[in-house]
């Protein structure tokens, strides 16, 4: 199908020139035709590809066909993404943990505290010290205000703004 277009593109080209050199807009018209032409080639080959990729993208599921039609809710769907919830998450598998699903009052504690928290280069999570997915790999320390304005998110699995809020009410309390 490219090398349609590339005809065409050649044969508005060497229209373009008798147009420019006449006065007959003839050649003009069949130019523009001929890159419509092409255009229009253009447009069907990606609506090919674009089906074709769609249809192979199709995976059978070993519910059957009717599995296909049930719609998944938003929840469910997060449940899909994360897997098993027994399931090992190691930084050696590739496997993030999933982000803590921070309580706003404990965001608002969050963000003004210097507690340190631990990161691994290349990774978007922050964690602590004792956090079990973090197993022996080297971290970097960094205050938790610093991390979330880095971009770090909270591990789920150690759970640090919560843990850090609790611990600062705790301290706080007379």
């Amino acid at each position: 199908m490219l090398y349609i277009v590339l005809l065409l593109v050649l044969a508005a080209l060497g229209l373009l020139v008798p147009a420019l050199t006449t006065s007959e807009h003839v050649w003009a018209w069949l130019s523009v035709g001929a890159s419509g032409a092409a255009a229009f080639v253009l447009v069907l080959d990606w609506w090919l590809r674009r089906r074709s990729s769609l249809d192979a993208a199709v995976v059978p599921t070993a519910a059957g066909p009717a599995a296909l039609d049930q719609k998944i809710s938003a929840d469910d769907q997060d449940e899909l993404d994360r897997g098993p919830a027994d399931a090992p998450v190691s930084p050696d598998q590739g496997i993030e943990p999933v982000e803590e699903d921070t309580d706003a009052a404990d965001l608002l504690i969050v963000t003004d505290l210097t507690a340190e928290v631990r990161v691994l280069d290349e990774r978007p999570r922050y964690h602590l010290a004792a956090c079990p997915w973090l197993a022996k790999r080297p971290t970097l320390a960094l205050p938790v205000a610093e991390a979330r304005q880095l971009g770090f998110t909270p591990c789920a699995v150690c759970r640090p703004d919560n843990t850090l809020a609790d611990q600062h009410r705790a301290a706080t309390r007379p």
